[in-house]
């Protein structure tokens, strides 16, 4: 691995201008791709294998052309202080508005309030359903404005009016603090190097990396059914990873100039030792991402191996542009140690042989392994506490800020007519099978009236053929509670009775119900998704380490790790602590991706830090450095950079904290925060600690497991032995620069 990696470094030195051309091909190619695409919209929920997922096959099959997977859009209504919508002049302000809507090219039809029965029992709020034909992907943007402009003439004639539903789905919104999170890293890349264009080739090589990435989404998303914020993702990881597999490699490239080599040796020679940290650090983070697609829901296999190609993109660049660019730098990017003139260059330097900060904190550990280890264990166990309050659920239109129509037709909805009414469940009820399928309806909407916490529930509505019906259901509580994922369970139990009483099959779904179904889903694939990764990364790594032990610390440090930063999301967006801080207007479950796909990216990136620290001290002991010097040599060269890497992923992470997506936001708090724990208290702390008191028996292997397993060389020990061509001295290059 090293050797190749070697030759390939060299040969991107060297041949820089036919590198930097084909990436700059496939980024024009991917954006010109980009550009012709249609724009993505909002990812369709599709749970092969749930009821809500049954119900809803079931409806397209029995009632035909009812666009049962048709966009949706409530127009609330809500008449002026003192007045009535029932009074004249309202009400044929809301006739006009509900005719308007109805002209639309793709609308499918418009429930008008007044006939409808969709008038608050004061009075003074109403709605119109909108239904469409097609999906909210596909709605033209000439239906979502004729929606906008139907609702402001109405506003304009002094009515409040707020739009809610899938129709007027929008892109999330990321903001300024995405921006202000690449100038922290780009800041930190400056102290790190000493120099600007050492420390802007890791954010242009990010950048491009992203650009292909991101472009190719785009122009793949009409075609894959690829939503807005399967991008976003894909851009905050992309960004992420790319910076630090970048600054990885022109840290080591300028370490190798210090030793006193020339430029294309220190190219090759980062890049097969370096790059080959970064490829099986890579190959975590995709085999994590990849491996989501064992949860088998659609939305979150596409989002996985689209942020898994990022990853890919990012280590293929690392490997083979940032050489060239490296290439074209030529002495502007000094050796390790020294400073460009504009940031310092030229001073007296330290104090030779002054232990940096890394050394004296290794040293520290190593000579108090288990105060250490308590402390980080206890630490990271206490602000996993929160996580044993868990709730799981989806956002609704209930977690949007406050600003968004579609929050505040929420709230209408629910101050006009209940809480409940704005997660209405559907029930299939299904005759085909029973001897008198009217009766049956009416039966199962008897029964289901009488179950707790009920509101209404609507006679029965037959397809054509008379065998199957819809019924209505409005809860009394709110979409997300656990009151309402009761009662759909209590309608389910009751439909078991029901069937064998009268032959007629109940199923629930809507938008609440496919919510609940989802949430199980990921709670029970989370340990078969826990045990694939974790044990494929796991070989992965005892062929990168050849250890048991090694592997076995670095898993159980990412456990904990995971677990605090659950505590965290919990702490904040379920409980409220520091919400306003965080920009968090409603509190409320967590949503139910975030546990497995903070697992998966969180795993991987841990592995990054593992691999890129743990490298260095396994390259020193191999070496024939003692295990606990081999521990402090690891930081050595390791610590500084280990920590810019982390700093920069979680300035990256928490820009996509001010998202207007609540999704987007909860993840990037997420990630951050469990890359901190990680990188600060496992990586940092915890590992040098337990490698102090393991010793020797860190990196104990079976002698069979020894001869079995592949030696890919991860320390660039060929490297060595193959002698140390293309070294020179390094105070007559320091005359030269």
């Amino acid at each position: 691995m090293a050797t190749f990696l070697y030759k390939l470094g060299r040969l991107a030195f060297r041949r820089r201008h036919f590198v930097a051309l084909i990436w700059v091909a496939l980024l024009t190619l991917a954006g010109v791709g980009a550009a012709s695409a249609p724009a993505a919209g909002t990812t369709s929920f599709a749970i092969p294998g749930t009821e809500a997922q049954k119900a809803f096959d079931l409806l397209e099959q029995r009632f035909p052309g009812a666009s049962a997977d048709g966009a949706t859009a409530r127009v609330v209504f809500k008449a002026p202080a003192g007045q009535k919508m029932t009074d004249a002049g309202t009400k044929a302000s809301v006739e006009k508005t509900v005719k308007e809507l109805s002209t639309g090219s793709e609308v499918a039809s418009v429930a008008d309030p007044y006939t409808g029965h969709a008038v608050s029992k004061d009075g003074t709020i109403a709605y119109a359903s909108v239904k469409y034909e097609v999906s909210g992907m596909e709605l033209k943007d000439s239906s979502r404005d004729a929606l906008k402009d139907a609702a402001q003439h109405a506003r304009d004639a002094g009515l409040t009016v707020e739009v809610g539903g899938d129709a007027l789905s929008a892109a999330p919104e990321t903001g300024a603090t995405e921006v202000i999170g690449i100038g922290i890293a780009a800041v930190v890349l400056v102290i790190t190097f000493g120099s600007l264009l050492a420390a802007g080739l890791p954010l242009l090589t990010a950048l491009i990396g992203v650009g292909i990435g991101v472009s190719s989404i785009t122009a793949l998303a009409s075609t894959l059914d690829l939503g807005s914020t399967t991008s976003t993702l894909a851009t905050m990881i992309g960004l992420a990873v790319g910076i630090d597999y970048a600054l990885f490699i022109v840290s080591r490239y300028r370490a190798e100039l210090a030793e006193g080599r020339e430029r294309e040796e220190a190219a090759g020679r980062a890049v097969g030792t370096a790059g080959s940290a970064v490829v099986f650090a890579g190959l975590t983070v995709v085999i994590a991402l990849v491996g989501l697609s064992v949860v088998n829901i659609p939305m979150l296999t596409k989002m996985g191996v689209a942020a898994a190609g990022t990853v890919a993109i990012a280590v293929l660049i690392a490997l083979t542009m940032i050489p060239a660019l490296l290439g074209y730098a030529g002495k502007r990017v000094k050796p390790a140690g020294q400073k460009s003139k504009l940031l310092g260059g030229g001073r007296t330097p330290k104090k030779a042989g002054r232990p940096n900060m890394g050394t004296r904190w290794a040293s520290f550990v190593v000579r108090r392994p288990v105060a250490v280890l308590l402390l980080g264990v206890v630490g990271l166990g206490a602000a996993a506490v929160p996580a044993a309050s868990l709730e799981l659920g989806l956002p609704d239109d209930g977690s949007q800020p406050v600003s968004t129509t579609q929050r505040r037709a929420y709230d209408l909805l629910s101050e006009g007519f209940g809480p409940g009414f704005n997660g209405p469940l559907m029930l299939v009820v299904d005759g085909k099978d029973a001897q008198s399928p009217g009766a049956a309806f009416d039966k199962v909407g008897a029964e289901i009236k009488g179950l707790k916490d009920v509101v209404t529930v609507t006679p029965a509505q037959p397809n054509k053929a008379g065998d199957t019906a819809t019924i209505t259901v409005i809860p009394k509580s709110k979409p997300s509670s656990t009151q309402t994922e009761d009662l759909v369970h209590a309608i389910r139990d009751k439909g078991t009775d029901l069937a064998s009483e009268t032959g007629a099959k109940v199923l629930v779904t809507g938008s609440t119900a496919m919510n609940i179904d989802v949430s199980q889903k990921l709670n029970d694939a989370l340990v078969p998704y826990l045990v694939l990764v974790v044990g494929l990364a796991f070989l992965l790594l005892i062929v990168v380490f050849r250890s048991i032990l090694v592997p076995l610390k670095a898993a159980l440090g990412f456990l904990l790790s995971v677990l605090a930063a659950l505590g965290a999301v919990v702490a904040v967006f379920q409980w409220g602590w520091l919400s306003s801080l965080m920009g968090v207007e409603q509190t409320g479950p967590v949503m139910s991706m975030m546990p497995i796909f903070m697992v998966g990216v969180v795993f991987g990136l841990a592995m990054d830090y593992e691999v890129f620290l743990v490298t260095r001290m396994r390259e020193a002991y191999v070496h024939g450095e003692k295990p606990s010097q081999a521990v402090v040599t690891g930081f050595k060269y390791g610590a500084r950079v280990v920590t810019a890497a982390a700093v920069i992923m979680i300035a990256v992470f928490s820009g996509f904290i001010g998202s207007s997506e609540s999704m987007v936001k909860m993840i990037g708090f997420g990630l951050a925060i469990a890359v901190f724990f990680d990188a600060f208290v496992v990586r940092m702390a915890l590992v040098p600690a337990v490698l102090a008191l393991l010793g020797k028996r860190a990196w104990w292997l079976p002698k069979w497991l020894d001869r079995a397993l592949p030696n890919v060389d991860v320390e660039g020990e060929g490297l060595r032995t193959s002698g140390d061509t293309g070294r020179r001295d390094p105070d007559e290059e320091l005359v030269r620069a």
